[in-house]
């Protein structure tokens, strides 16, 4: 089992991707399949929703609503630890803030330069190829 906060350009990506191979489309269907369990709070299932409501992404609203349900259904709500230092997008402290609430979760993102340069902090692909290819 791994735990991870997932950040969301990683589900936008998996939503509007045709490639079924995609890393971040494979990190979707592992988190579906039970591999993956997603770590969240309140204001990063607000944060999802408010992104995925953009117009531009064509998602219905069910289908947003079925997301936010399988999230809080197959993860595990956490509380924030904080981090003291500067981050290079203060927008996303939630994430890793919450991925730090447990020492062996990931925080999952195609932005790393928004995040400082820890070892809990990967790309989609990182995280397939680790734990997932064959």
């Amino acid at each position: 089992m791994i735990y991870a906060v997932i950040d969301t350009n990683v589900f936008v990506s998996a939503f509007i991707t045709n490639n079924r191979q995609a890393a971040t489309t494979l990190v979707f269907q592992h988190l579906l399949a039970g591999d993956i369990t997603p770590l969240y709070n309140d204001e990063i299932l607000a944060e999802y929703k408010e992104v995925l409501s953009r117009k531009k992404f064509h998602l219905s609203d069910e289908t947003i609503d079925d997301f936010i349900g399988t999230i809080k259904e197959c993860g595990i709500h956490e509380d924030k630890t904080p981090f003291d230092e500067a981050m290079p997008d203060e927008d996303d402290r939630v994430f890793l803030e919450i991925s730090l609430s447990r020492e062996d979760s990931f925080l999952v993102t195609g932005n790393l330069k928004h995040y400082p340069k820890l070892p809990k902090v990967v790309t989609p692909a990182e995280l397939i190829d680790q734990y997932f290819s064959v």
